[in-house]
């Protein structure tokens, strides 16, 4: 596994980890939320970008765009 590989996966967790407080929810439900509606693939899409800005600027974005495919947390 690349270092690259590694880093994605450790944002990844770490993301879902503060969307999953900030709207309690479990890691688990938050995963799945997020899968759901392709935030895991949007994710991996803008990792380059979206590594570069603070977590919380993030956890809304992702939340609003898992709002856009249909998700319904705000």
């Amino acid at each position: 596994m690349t270092q690259i590989t590694i880093d994605k996966i450790d944002y990844t967790i770490m993301l879902v980890k503060l969307f999953a407080s900030h709207y309690e929810l479990t890691p688990v439900q938050a995963y799945r939320y997020i899968s759901r509606y392709d935030g895991v693939a949007f994710i991996e899409r803008n990792y380059n970008i979206m590594r570069t800005l603070p977590f919380q600027d993030m956890v809304q974005g992702l939340s609003d765009y898992c709002h856009r495919k249909g998700g319904l947390l705000k």
